[in-house]
Parts: C-alpha cells; sequence; structure tokens
C-alpha cells in the first residue's frame, strides 16, 4: 500500500497555523506530513516563511502518529552540517522517533541570505556530499572532526541523540544526483514521476539498505482543492505559477521579484493543465498514478492556499482513501 502524506508549507501559512494543519492532517488520517524549509516565499503573495525547524518542534509535541520529515533541508549555506544533526536529533526524541531528514542542495532563493554566493549544480551537489557524510557520522556517535573541501568540522558531538537512527532522504534531480546521493541516504526524494530515477536510485544505493535498494521514495503533488473550479484555477494561478519555471531555473532565481518576473507570462490555463484543480478526486489519482507508477512509494499533497485547508481536510478522507486503492493488490475473483 502506497503512503499517502500532507503538506506544512510554510511559504502560506504561519507557525501557529500549520500546527493547527499537522493536527488536523493526523486526524484526517494522512500516513506523514512533510514541512518546507525555506527562507523566502516563492512569490509576495504567498506571504509567509517561518522557522521550519521550531514549527516541527511544536508540530512534534501537538501530534502523536503522523510520520514528519524535512522537504527539505539544506545543509550547505545557510545551516552547517553539524548544527542540522543536532536540530535532526532533538526533533527525533521530541516526536517519538517520526522524523525523516530530507536534504537537498538548496536555491539561491533561500541561500543567497548568507552572503556566500550561488556556486554551479555541480560545486552545490559536493558540498551537499560532504554535509551529509557530516551528518551520517554525526548520527554514529562520539566526537567528529572532519576537514573537507567545503566544510570542516572540529570535534563536534550530538550528546542527544535518539534511540532510532533518524533517515535521511536526500533530493535528486538526474542520474548524476542519484549515483551521488543513494550511498548516502535511505530515502530518496524527486520532484518528478521519471522512472528512470528510481531505476537509478536503487541501482546505485548501498549494499545492505532497506529492501534490497529499493528504499522509500517521496514525492509531492500541489493540488487545488475547491467546489468551485474556476476559484481553484484561480488560486492555483495566483499563488503557484512559480513551479512551472522547473526546478533547473528555480533553483537559480535570487528573490521573490525574479519569480514574479521569470512566470508572469505563465497563463491560469497552463496552470490547470499541470496541476488538479477542483473537487474531483479522479484527477488527483491520475496525477498521483504517474508517481505510483514511476516507483514512489510516498506521495504529499500540497493544498494551495493557506485559508483552504479546511475544506481540503473535509475531502480528505475520500481522497487519502482513492490513492491508498492504487497500491492495493488486485484481488482475483472466486
Amino acid at each position: 500500500m502506497v503512503s499517502v502524506g500532507y503538506t506544512l508549507m510554510t511559504e502560506q501559512s504561519g507557525p501557529r497555523e500549520l500546527v493547527r494543519n499537522a493536527v488536523a492532517a493526523e486526524r484526517a488520517g494522512f500516513d506523514f506530513a512533510v514541512c518546507s524549509d525555506h527562507y523566502f516565499p516563492w512569490l509576495d503573495e504567498m506571504g509567509h516563511s517561518p522557522n521550519a525547524w521550531v514549527t516541527l518542534g511544536g508540530v512534534a509535541q501537538a501530534t502523536d502518529r503522523i510520520g514528519l520529515m524535512t522537504y527539505v533541508t539544506a545543509p550547505t549555506f545557510r545551516y552547517h552540517p553539524a548544527v542540522v544533526a543536532q536540530q535532526a536529533a532533538t526533533l527525533q526524541i521530541l516526536c517519538g522517533n517520526r522524523f525523516t531528514l530530507g536534504l537537498g542542495s538548496g536555491e539561491a532563493l533561500n541561500e543567497h541570505i548568507v552572503g556566500a554566493g550561488w556556486p554551479s549544480a555541480d560545486l552545490r551537489q559536493e558540498r551537499l556530499v560532504e554535509a551529509a557524510t557530516i551528518i551520517a557520522r554525526l548520527f554514529d556517535g562520539g566526537y567528529l572532526t572532519y576537514q573537507g573541501r567545503h566544510f570542516r568540522v572540529d570535534s563536534a558531538k550530538v550528546w542527544d541523540l535518539p534511540v532510532q537512527r533518524v533517515p535521511i532522504g536526500i533530493a535528486v534531480s538526474g542520474q548524476q544526483s542519484c549515483e551521488l546521493f543513494a550511498p548516502l541516504a535511505e530515502v530518496m526524494v524527486g520532484i518528478d514521476p521519471d522512472p528512470q530515477l528510481a531505476r537509478w536510485w536503487d541501482t546505485a544505493s548501498r549494499p545492505g539498505a532497506p529492501d534490497g535498494g529499493r528504499a522509500r521514495k517521496v514525492a509531492q503533488l500541489p493540488i487545488s482543492w475547491d467546489s468551485d473550479e474556476a476559484a481553484a484555477v484561480h488560486r492555483a494561478h495566483r499563488l503557484f505559477r512559480w513551479s512551472l519555471g522547473g526546478w533547473k531555473v528555480n533553483a537559480e532565481l535570487p528573490g521573490t521579484a525574479a519569480f514574479d518576473g521569470a512566470s508572469a507570462t505563465v497563463r491560469e490555463s497552463d496552470v490547470a493543465a499541470q496541476i488538479p484543480c477542483g473537487n474531483d478526486v479522479g484527477a488527483i489519482v491520475d496525477a498521483a498514478s504517474a508517481f505510483f507508477d514511476a516507483g514512489y512509494t510516498d506521495l504529499a499533497l500540497v493544498q494551495i492556499g493557506g485559508d483552504r485547508q479546511d475544506e481540503f481536510f473535509e475531502a480528505a478522507d475520500d481522497i487519502i482513501a482513492a490513492l491508498r486503492r492504487i497500491g492495493a493488490p488486485s484481488v482475483a475473483p472466486a
């Protein structure tokens, strides 16, 4: 059976609302919740960007069952990897072993704030390899001294380690990133329903990985649920038109004005063609099926609109049930 998740989108809600949404998601029956970790929203219209780690600490205490995950943290500019390891270990203790640390190489939008420049994608991936290595070694326990090309660690130790080690997930976008990161992680994080990604990841996974290398694979699907389809399309265009630029573009833009300019020619019809809008569960199933057919095991839904979560939660039971049937084994007639 597939796992169906909910997205705590920090770009469109404040921290108190996000904690309430997490509680509602758990009550609605979602299996897990992922949380974006940004310093900026994508567009000014979105209007929020609270600290993800503080918010997740509140979520950890307000919920009991639902899995939690950063989607994703960049441990390469704003955060030093030794600090990320400490944060992740603490959160795992607070939530009772429900946390997965999702990592990525970041976007200029959020990482430029520390004034360290924005290098090429290859260098960003090099930094992430070093960062993930440091985090994993600190999860092993004991003191760590490390000297790499990009990071230095001097006698660091995470004193409060959870009983259950924090699983690491890493975001990938192609063969190179799969080959680099699969040996360092237990979970694949992807944005495209491309079956090649799952195959590349499984081939590159380290020996002894879960299920013979066929690890958990997590993706995300934005939707705009609303009984008024036209309103749903308008809202998706207003708040999510930035997403149609693609990751190679989105990772490079430095601010909300750049995203506004880059998406200026995106039409409402363009957004409606990419994002399920309205209250058709079948449209969500069709979009989700592409990810599950590509080998993903987990899919987190993003309900667009910080003020439109309640209507979505009211429909969540039907949506979750329909998505879980995608991965249910077929039963032959007696």
